[in-house]
């Protein structure tokens, strides 16, 4: 047998080529894949999307946005993942100090919030039920007479169904009212 060495062919330098270049096709590939949607991109500084945070927030008003920001980088942006482990009681983690989330987040939510601290404001300044609706007159009258009920039906008219419904929401809060003495009285007791 004679001596012969290795000699490379064209049909193995083209089938190296070929491989080569889907090698490096995948290489590339993945880490222009993972710029779009995995943690690893996320972590580097990409921005979530202010809408999810927006939902995520508005879902849940008592966890800060901050919060809520950290988690979605965490998880790539998964708002599903992000609402499961919320649900599930496991809470969100406190992002580190050093976290400074570059989003902005427009407050639409913001008049409903002013709304609750003017709640809170009336609420602390005391005042109840029956001085907001101006029930006492109808607490005096009460006292007098006993009330009737109207046994009518939903009615055609706009200002009579108003008027019927308001009756409604004063008898509820005047039979709050009642239930609410009554329980103070057995206690007392």
């Amino acid at each position: 047998m004679t001596d012969e060495e290795p000699s490379l062919n064209i049909s193995s330098l083209l089938t190296l080529a070929v491989v080569s270049f889907f090698v490096i096709r995948w290489f590339f590939k993945r880490d222009g894949d993972a710029g779009e949607g995995t943690g690893r991109s996320r972590a580097r500084g990409n921005v979530i999307d202010p809408a999810q945070v927006e939902q995520l927030s508005q879902m849940f008003p008592q966890l800060s946005t901050r919060d809520i920001i950290w988690d979605l980088q965490r998880n790539g942006g998964n708002v599903a993942a992000t609402t499961e482990r919320i649900l599930n009681g496991r809470g969100l983690e406190t992002p580190p100090p050093s976290f400074q989330p570059q989003i902005n987040i427009p407050r639409a939510s913001m008049p409903a919030a002013q709304t609750a601290a003017t709640t809170a404001a009336s609420k602390a300044d005391g005042q109840d039920l029956i001085s907001r609706y101006n029930l006492a007159t109808k607490i005096a009258a009460e006292n007098n007479e006993a009330t009737q009920t109207s046994a009518s039906g939903w009615s055609q008219n706009k200002e009579e169904r108003q008027r019927l419904l308001q009756k409604r929401r004063d008898d509820m809060i005047l039979a709050a009212r009642k239930r609410m003495e009554q329980k103070v009285r057995e206690t007392a007791l």
